[in-house]
Parts: C-alpha cells; structure tokens; sequence
C-alpha cells in the first residue's frame, strides 16, 4: 500500500510539473487575449502623445533630486514637498526612532489588534490642529474620501461635487448610493440653484480646497453661505493647503479669512506634512466614530506605519513652532509669478505654489517638459486625462527649501525653451 501510494504521488507530481511545463510555452487563451485588448489601449495613448514616463529617483526626495540615466543633479519643482519636510533631519529622525520604539507596521486593521498609542496621539493632535471635535486616520487621502460619502450618505441625501475635484473625490462619490449633482467650477450661482432645488435630506457640498491642477483656491465663504442658507454640510479636500497655506498653515479657510467655515476636512500627511503617506478625516465627534465603525477602506487596511505616523507628528510641531517655512514658500512663489510674467508665460491659478505653466496642445507641453530636463530643471507635463483636453500644462510647483536662485534659474530656462519651441513670441 506504502510503494502504490508513493507510485501515485509521483504520477500525479510528474502530471504537475508536465503541465507547469506546457503553460511556460502555451499561454492561456484569455491571457493572450487580454495582450491584445490591452496592447491596443497602449497604442491609442502613444499615439496621442499622452504616454506617461515614470523618471526613477535615485537620492532622496528633495529641492536638488538624482534621476536614473542621468548624470548630474536636477533642481525639483514637481514635488509637493511644500514645506521642505520630506527630508528634513528632524523628520527623518522622528522616524527612525518610531520605528525602533513601535516596529515597522502593524500586520493588522486597527480594530483587530493595530491601534498604537502613536495613532491616537497623532489623530488628536490633528484635530487639535484642525480645531475639530476628532480624528481618524487612514492610508491615504484618496481613502479618506472613499470611505466618507458611502459611509455617511444614503439614497435619501444628496452630494453636491465641484467638476475639477480630487478623482478621490470623484471616486468616492461614485461608491454612494446618494443623490448626485455636479456644478461648474467655483460657479455658486449653479450650485444654488441645485441646492433650492434638492429636498434631500442631507445635502452635502463636496469641494477641494485649492485644486491640484489649476492652483485656483475654493470660494469658501460663498459655500458656506450657501450651506447655511440650504440646510447643507460644507466638506473640503485641503490636501493642497495643509501646513502652508494661510497665516498659520491651518489651511484654505484660514486663506480665506473664515476658519471653521468647512464642517468637514479631509487632508494628506504626504504633502506639504512629512510627505510620506497618510490621511485623515476631522470633523463632528458621531461622524468620526461612524467612520471608526462602518468605513470600508478603514475597517479593511493596515493603520499606517510607526515611522508615518512619528514623521507626521515632527512634522506638525515644525509647522506650529514657526512661520519662517511658510515666509520663504510664498516669497519663492510671489518670485516665480512675476518672472514668469515677465517673461511673457502664462502661468494659471491664484496666489498659490501650484504654479501651471499652461500650454494648451500636449505635444507641445511634454516638448516644454523635455527642454527643461535638459537644462536641470525637473518639472512634468500634464495633459489628458490628467486634465482637460487642450489645457496641456506643465505644472510647477514652489517649496519652502528652494532659494530665490534655484527660482530664478527656473524662469530663466522656461524663458529659454518656451522661445525655442515657439511658446513665446521672439
């Protein structure tokens, strides 16, 4: 019985590995199609000139960055290192030490056996920040947003959602079962109109903060008075406003001279705080802990790691400890404008370090992209989808750690490759 046994398994095993075989010569059908399907897609964006190259970083994320391939080093103006954090000394140390005291990760969602007194510490201190009642903490942004509106909005209420949004806004919208509208960019005489209009129950007014393509700043008192006036919730994406933007880094409503005007805020830790990785959401106490219970992109990952999470809590107290960081961001920014101006480029957006030098035809701006490596400049072109079609761009954007002379360099060489590729008139 032990010998027919052990005849078997070896058959059976011999079957295996002659079938392991024939598949490393024989695709399978639905691969092969697959191939075909997708090779197709490929070649409708090469075509269009809308192709993505991932350019590979050799050396930390910082104002002067190494590219694979390349000799020498490029001076960064597209990163969202806003602060200049991402690789401060006092920020990477924070994380080595959180990583010695509580490990590399929890192996675990949070209400499993993955909360630490680390996570707690920094929820309450950014809703400290925020002056808000709680804090939960998540991957990313982009979960934050996609666990808010499914989490909190039935077919009974309604979400009222800015075009040019966050695609984690527009994502996260998509996974509700809610009433959904969409009003032109920043146009409140639109969104009034759907707001009058709507007898949901709850109705929600989703917007960015500062919107990351066009660096235009959100009407946050025109929301808010419109909130008031239909019953409404206000939420805002302030991602890109986070640390830097306004007197005290408290974000778009400090900019806008109205703190507390959004009811809900959800933000990134891998910005202008840390630059790492990291979100959360801050608003209402019973919301917050709706989240804790029912958020599916919460309930179902990893809290975010130890290092994370002591970065982000450095980073925070650099941001509260002073306004020299955010001085030198908008001088560089008012520096760069007006150089920009004066060189005769458009460049789109209001008084913000997202700084979009527009070209409109991509082509053209992946050519401008290109002229800029080649002079130590790394900058990204942008085009569709990642935008509109025809509002091609290259998207600047300003740090705390740039000096006037890395500024200067920089309108300097847009100066240069926008007349040779005909963008501006000799």
């Amino acid at each position: 019985m032990a010998l027919r046994s052990q005849l078997l398994r070896n058959v059976f095993n011999g079957t295996q590995v002659r079938q392991l075989h024939e598949l490393k010569h024989k695709e399978r059908e639905g691969v092969a199609k697959l191939r075909e399907v997708l090779e197709d897609r490929l070649q409708e964006i090469k075509k269009a000139k809308t192709w993505k190259h991932e350019r590979v970083l050799t050396s930390p994320q910082d104002t002067k960055v190494r590219v694979q391939g390349a000799e020498g080093e490029f001076i960064n103006f597209c990163a969202n290192n806003y602060l200049g954090l991402s690789n401060h000394p006092e920020v990477v140390e924070a994380a080595r030490e959180s990583l010695k005291k509580f490990g590399a990760g929890l192996s675990s969602v949070r209400f499993i056996c993955g909360t630490q007194t680390l996570h707690k510490e920094l929820e309450q201190r950014l809703a400290q920040f925020h002056g808000r009642e709680d804090a939960i903490l998540y991957g990313s942004c982009f979960d934050a947003n996609a666990g808010l509106f499914e989490s909190m909005l039935t077919p009974e209420d309604a979400v009222f959602s800015d075009t040019l949004n966050h695609a984690s806004i527009i994502d996260g919208v998509r996974l509700c079962k809610a009433q959904k509208y969409r009003y032109p960019h920043r146009d409140l005489n639109e969104l009034e109109h759907l707001l009058a209009h709507s007898e949901a129950r709850l109705k929600l007014i989703i917007t960015d903060g500062v919107f990351s393509m066009d660096g235009t700043v959100a009407p946050i008192k025109g929301l808010r008075d419109l909130a008031d006036r239909y019953r409404g919730i206000l939420a805002v994406d302030d991602s890109h406003a986070t640390g830097f933007f306004g007197e005290t880094g408290r974000g778009t409503e400090e900019y806008c001279g109205i703190m507390g005007a959004a009811d809900i805020i959800c933000s990134t830790l891998g910005k202008a705080v840390s630059g790492a990785a990291g979100g959360y959401t801050t608003g209402p106490k019973e919301l917050i802990t709706l989240l804790r219970n029912v958020s599916r992109p919460y309930l179902f990952s990893n809290a975010p790691p130890p290092p994370i999470v002591g970065a982000s809590l450095k980073s925070l107290d650099l941001v509260e400890q002073s306004n020299e960081l955010r001085q030198r961001l908008r001088a560089n920014t008012t520096a760069f404008r007006e150089g920009m101006k004066n060189a005769g480029l458009t460049v789109a957006g209001d008084d913000h370090p997202i700084c979009p030098v527009m070209v409109g035809d991509a082509p053209l701006a992946v050519e401008l992209a290109t002229g800029m490596l080649k002079r130590g400049i790394y900058v990204v072109a942008f085009s569709y989808p990642v935008v509109p079609k025809g509002a091609a761009r290259v998207r600047v954007q300003l740090s705390a750690a740039h000096t006037l002379d890395d500024v200067q360099r920089a309108v300097q060489a847009f100066a240069e490759v926008g007349k040779n590729i005909g963008l501006v008139k000799q």
